[in-house]
C-alpha cells in the first residue's frame, strides 16, 4: 500500500494562518482553541468546550463552520428538549398520503450543542450513536450523517441548578476538552474596537474536499512503535491510580494518537514525536478521569494526576521517522 503523501510545511502553514486571518473577524484570541477545533476536524473527532458565558464560544463555532465551509447547525439544549427533536422523525404528509422522514439539526457537517449540559440525559444520549458511528436511527431505520460530522458541546462551569452531569460514555466520545477563559487587556480592547465598526463576515477557505485529503494525510503521519508504546504506557498508568476510580479507556489511548498525529501534521513534521503526546495529554485525558471520593475532598486535581503520569513513564529517546524519511 503507496504511503500517503503529505503537502509541503509551508502550504500547510498557510491553510492555518489563512483560518486564523478569517476566523479573526469575528473573534479576537483563541488561537489554541482554533487548533483545538482543527485537530477535531481533521481527525473526525468531536470537541467539549467549557467557558463562562459570553467568552464567544458559539461565535467561534460558528466562525470555524463558515471558514471551513461546512453546513452549521445549532441546537439550544434545555430541559424540554426531546432526543427526536435531534434525530428528526416520521410525519404523515396528508398532501402525498404517506409518511416521510422529516431530518433533525443532527444532519450537518457542524453542530453545536449549546450548553449541553442542559438537557436530561435521555436527550444527551440521542448524540452517541452519531458521534461514534456517524448515523442516526429513526423509528428502526438508519440515515447516515454527513462526512465529515463533528458535534461541539459548550459547557458552563459555573452553573450549578437546572444542569445534568454529562453521562461518562458521552464524556468518553468527546475527543478533546478544550477550556475558554478571559482574554487579557490588550485582545478585550481589540474586541471592542471591532464591535465598533461593521463587521466583517468570515469567507470560506476550505471546502469539504480539502478536509478528507486533509484528514488521509493526518492519518498517514508516521508514528513510531516507541511512541505506541508511550501511549499505551501512559493510558495503562492512569488505571493504576488509587486517587481515580476510572481511568483512561481504550478509547482514550486512540483519542491521544490521533490528536498526536495531526498535531505533528500542523506543525509541519510527518512524523509524531514525545512532545506532541505531551501537547495533547491534558486536553484529552484530564476529563475522562474520575476522581475517588477521597481524592475529591482533598486538594488533588485530575490536571495533577496527569502530570504525575507524565513525569512517570519514561519518555522515548531516539529516531522517530520513517525509514523512508530517513532517506530523504
Amino acid at each position: 500500500m503507496p504511503e500517503t503523501k503529505i503537502r509541503p510545511p509551508a502550504d500547510i502553514d498557510a491553510i492555518i494562518r489563512t483560518v486564523k486571518v478569517e476566523i479573526g473577524k469575528s473573534v479576537i484570541g483563541y488561537e489554541e482553541q482554533i487548533q483545538d477545533f482543527l485537530i477535531c476536524l481533521l481527525t473526525s473527532g468531536h470537541l467539549l468546550i467549557e467557558g463562562v458565558p459570553g467568552v464567544a464560544k458559539t461565535t467561534l463555532a460558528k466562525a470555524f463552520a463558515a471558514v471551513c465551509g461546512l453546513s452549521y447547525n445549532r441546537v439550544q439544549f434545555t430541559q424540554d428538549l426531546l432526543p427526536a427533536d435531534l434525530t428528526g422523525h416520521y410525519f404523515y404528509n396528508q398532501k402525498m398520503l404517506e409518511f416521510e422522514v422529516r431530518k433533525g439539526p443532527l444532519f450537518a457537517d457542524l453542530v453545536l450543542a449549546d450548553e449541553i449540559n442542559r438537557a436530561t440525559p435521555k436527550t444527551q444520549s440521542a448524540l452517541l450513536e452519531a458521534m461514534q458511528e456517524g448515523q442516526v436511527t429513526i423509528e428502526g431505520q438508519t440515515f447516515a450523517l454527513p462526512n465529515p460530522f463533528m458535534v461541539i458541546a459548550t459547557l458552563n462551569p459555573i452553573e450549578t441548578e437546572g444542569v445534568y452531569p454529562l453521562p461518562e460514555a458521552q464524556i468518553d466520545r468527546f475527543m478533546i476538552k478544550s477550556s475558554m477563559d478571559y482574554l487579557d487587556e490588550a485582545q478585550e480592547i481589540a474586541i471592542l474596537k471591532l464591535k465598533s465598526s461593521q463587521e466583517q463576515s468570515p469567507s470560506s477557505v476550505m471546502q469539504k474536499d480539502d478536509i478528507v485529503k486533509m484528514t488521509g494525510e493526518v492519518m498517514g503521519i508516521h508514528t513510531d512503535s516507541s511512541i505506541l508504546k508511550y501511549i499505551g504506557e501512559i493510558t495503562r498508568a492512569t488505571r493504576e491510580v488509587e486517587e481515580l476510580d476510572l481511568g483512561l479507556s481504550p478509547r482514550g489511548g486512540i483519542h491521544i494518537l490521533l490528536t498526536a498525529k495531526a498535531r505533528a501534521y500542523l506543525e509541519g513534521r510527518p512524523y509524531v514525536i514525545p512532545d506532541d503526546v505531551k501537547a495533547m495529554a491534558h486536553k484529552v485525558i484530564d476529563h475522562r478521569l474520575i476522581l475517588s471520593p477521597e481524592a475529591e475532598l482533598g486538594d488533588l486535581t485530575k490536571a495533577k494526576i496527569t502530570d504525575s503520569i507524565l513525569s512517570s513513564v519514561p519518555v522515548p529517546k531516539g529516531e522517530f521517522k520513517s525509514s523512508q524519511e530517513a532517506k530523504e
